[in-house]
Parts: structure tokens; C-alpha cells; sequence
């Protein structure tokens, strides 16, 4: 799993000073809105998001202080200087979603988005989101996964290793299913969700 991780890592670095420019189009035409989406949804004041990457979710921050974690140096050192030119307030850290460094029970609310397709070993680190998030609060997840239209997962499967091998990420993976198997209370696929795209709160 570390080797595997470092792979990954090693990747995103590399991709960090160009990241936004090569998601741009896609940011304008979907996943700026999801991302207003899901964070209108986060509730309390004690907030973690993990897999920040550059800090796309930045503009979408509510009025308070957010800590927030990336296991790549690279994209912190992105997110640093956008937070910067922005006067956004946030904790930034160099953190593994797969073992996080914070008490069991802590945050509010936890969100990540668009990160669990680059996670070596996704089950772990959704249990950490959950070991971190005190009773009763949420996990907020705005995750891309394997389409249940037939012929698109076909095509998604046969991409898979050449995405993995590119960028890091896996676009076939099932995600909701894995998260109903950590144990949380309530886990609920929200109704803004597509067959490719899930906005996912689970309840701990």
C-alpha cells in the first residue's frame, strides 16, 4: 500500500503546477457547481477537507477557518499560494487520508471531493473520515464512479489502467457501495447526483 501510495503521490506532484489549466474546461462546464453544491451542505464549525489539491474548493468555503490536508507537497504548495492571493483562511498540511493525524471524534464536518478515485486503499481512509468526525456529524463526499449505464462502464473499464497510469486516478470505482460498508449510521446518495457523478453524506 506505501509503495503504492508513493506511486500516486509522485504523480500528482508532478501534475500540481498544471493541474488547474488541465481540468479547466471541465471545472467551468461541471464541477464548479457540484463543488457549490456539496459545500452548502457542510454544517458546524469544526471543518476537515481532505485531498484539497491546488484548493479548487477555495471560492466555496464558508465564512469560517477550515483545516485541510493533501498527501501531495506539490498541490500544498499550490493550494499555499491561491490561499494567499485570496485571503482564504485554512490550516493547510502534508497528510495521508489514509492515516490522518487528528483525535478520534473531532471534526463536525468532513468533506472531500473528487479524491477517492486516487486513493490507494479507499475503504481506509473513508474509516479514518469517519473515526475523525464526532457523532452525529457528517462525511460529504462529491465523488466521480463507475456509470450504471452498461455500455459507459464498459468503456470506463477498458480506460481505467490508462487514466490509473497517467494521472493517478481510477474511474471505475463504486464508491457509494464502499462507504455503506464502513459502518456509518446513515449513508444517503443525494438527490443533485448523476449516473457518473455522486454527491454522497454519510452520518456517523
Amino acid at each position: 500500500m506505501t509503495n503504492e501510495t508513493d506511486i500516486i503521490r509522485k504523480r500528482y506532484d508532478r501534475l500540481a503546477p498544471y493541474f488547474d489549466r488541465i481540468e479547466s474546461m471541465m471545472e467551468k462546464m461541471m464541477m464548479g457547481e457540484l463543488r457549490d453544491k456539496i459545500w452548502q451542505k457542510v454544517s458546524g464549525d469544526i471543518i476537515l477537507e481532505v485531498g484539497v489539491g491546488t484548493g479548487k474548493n477555495f471560492p466555496y468555503y464558508p465564512a469560517k477557518s477550515i483545516t485541510a490536508i493533501d498527501f501531495s507537497p506539490a498541490m500544498i504548495r499550490e493550494a499555499k499560494k491561491k490561499s494567499h492571493q485570496s485571503g482564504v483562511v485554512v490550516d493547510l498540511s502534508i497528510m495521508d487520508v489514509q492515516q490522518l493525524d487528528f483525535p478520534d471524534n473531532h471534526f463536525d464536518s468532513v468533506i472531500g471531493t473528487f479524491l477517492f478515485c486516487s486513493v490507494p486503499g479507499p475503504k481506509q481512509g473513508l474509516v479514518e473520515l469517519k473515526r475523525v468526525c464526532k457523532p452525529g456529524g457528517e462525511v460529504l463526499l462529491l465523488e466521480h464512479v463507475l456509470s450504471t449505464n452498461k455500455f459507459a462502464a464498459a468503456i470506463m473499464h477498458l480506460l481505467n489502467p490508462i487514466t490509473v497510469r497517467l494521472v493517478g486516478a481510477n474511474i471505475n470505482r463504486e464508491t457509494v457501495k464502499t462507504v455503506q460498508s464502513c459502518g456509518f449510521a446513515k449513508v444517503e446518495v443525494l438527490p443533485e447526483s448523476s449516473h457518473i457523478v455522486k454527491l454522497i453524506r454519510a452520518v456517523k
